[in-house]
């Protein structure tokens, strides 16, 4: 059974229709340097009832894939 993942992070796009785009930032040591730095990436989610607008915070969940790129909705 795969690991279920949750991540926090801020809505950057809410024009798609049930589907939000979240940046999630991470910090990272560097493996040779030892410096942290700040990674971020982004996440389309799903979101049936369209509640979520940019820049709301919100934790999601990963979940079965439901489109070519989106596997993780909102709770």
């Amino acid at each position: 059974m795969p690991k279920i993942q949750r991540l926090k992070g801020i809505v950057l796009s809410d024009k798609m229709d049930k589907t939000v785009v979240v940046s999630v930032s991470r910090f990272v040591k560097h493996p040779k340097y030892g410096k942290y730095y700040k990674m971020n990436k982004k996440y389309k989610a799903h979101d049936p009832e369209n509640k979520y607008k940019t820049g709301d915070e919100v934790e999601i969940v990963s979940t079965r894939p439901m489109s070519k790129d989106k596997s993780f909705k909102v709770i």
